[in-house]
C-alpha cells in the first residue's frame, strides 16, 4: 500500500484575489477546516504515514500553521524559497523523499470520505498493471463550477488530448505516481503537463473516471458559493 503523499502547495492562487493578497490559498477556509487540513485528514484516512508539503508564496503562513496543528502523521515541508519551481518542477524536486510511488494531490479539490474508495480503486488498479502514472478524472457535468474547462479525452483507461476534439474529462487534482516518469527531465521549472504529455505519447497516461461531485475552489465567486452551499 502506498504510504507517502505529497501536496502541492506553492502556488500563487491569483483567481482568489483578493483573499490570496494576503493568504495562501491552502489556508482558505470551506466552513472550519482550511483546504489544507481537510487535504490532510483525508490522507490521514486513507492511512498515509508521511506526508511532503512544498511551499513557496506566503510559505511562513503554512509552514507556522502546520507547526501549530496537530496531525498524526509525518510531514516535512519543502520551501522553494527563490523561486516557485511550478507543479512538475515542485514534484522534481521532492523526489529525494520518494524511493517508490506515491500519491500527489492538490488541496483546492474539496476531498471528503467518497474518495477513499476510488483512491483504493486507483491505487489497486496502478499496482497491478505495474503503470507509471495513474491520474483521477471527473466528467465535466459533474463539475461544481461549470465554467471550468476539460483536461484530456478517457477511452479504455487512457488518457489523450486530441487536437480540435472537446475535452470533456477534469483532472480531479489525485495522481499516483511512478518517480521513474522524472529520468532524463533536466528543467527546473516545469509544469505537470510536460511530463503527462511525454506519456501520452507512449500511451502510458492513466485514468480513472470518477463519480463524485466534484467541488474545487477555482475562482473566488465560486469559493464563495461554495462556502455558503
Amino acid at each position: 500500500m502506498i504510504k507517502k503523499a505529497m501536496i502541492l502547495s506553492a502556488g500563487f492562487g491569483k483567481r482568489l484575489n483578493p483573499l490570496t493578497l494576503s493568504r495562501p490559498k491552502p489556508l482558505l477556509k470551506i466552513g472550519k477546516e482550511t483546504l489544507l487540513s481537510n487535504t490532510i485528514q483525508f490522507l490521514e484516512h486513507y492511512k498515509i504515514k508521511e506526508i511532503i508539503i512544498n511551499v513557496h508564496y506566503l510559505g511562513d503562513q503554512i509552514i507556522s500553521y502546520l507547526n501549530k496543528k496537530k496531525f498524526n502523521l509525518n510531514i516535512n515541508i519543502i520551501n522553494e524559497e527563490e523561486k516557485i519551481l511550478d507543479t512538475g518542477g515542485g514534484i522534481l524536486n521532492a523526489l529525494k523523499h520518494f524511493d517508490e510511488s506515491f500519491l500527489c494531490i492538490n488541496p483546492d479539490t474539496i476531498w471528503n470520505l467518497n474518495y477513499i474508495n476510488e483512491l483504493k480503486n486507483l491505487e489497486n488498479n496502478f499496482v497491478l498493471n505495474n503503470k507509471k502514472c495513474n491520474l483521477l478524472v471527473v466528467n465535466e457535468v459533474k463539475s461544481f463550477d461549470k465554467k471550468l474547462r476539460g483536461d484530456f479525452l478517457l477511452k479504455n483507461g487512457l488518457l489523450t488530448r486530441g487536437i480540435d476534439q472537446h475535452l470533456k474529462y477534469i483532472y480531479t487534482g489525485l495522481q499516483i505516481i511512478n518517480p521513474d516518469i522524472f529520468k532524463h527531465i533536466n528543467a527546473k521549472v516545469f509544469s505537470i503537463n510536460k511530463i503527462w504529455n511525454n506519456l501520452i505519447e507512449k500511451g502510458e497516461l492513466f485514468g480513472q473516471e470518477s463519480y463524485i461531485d466534484f467541488l474545487h475552489v477555482s475562482t473566488l465567486d465560486i469559493y464563495n458559493k461554495l462556502n455558503i452551499k
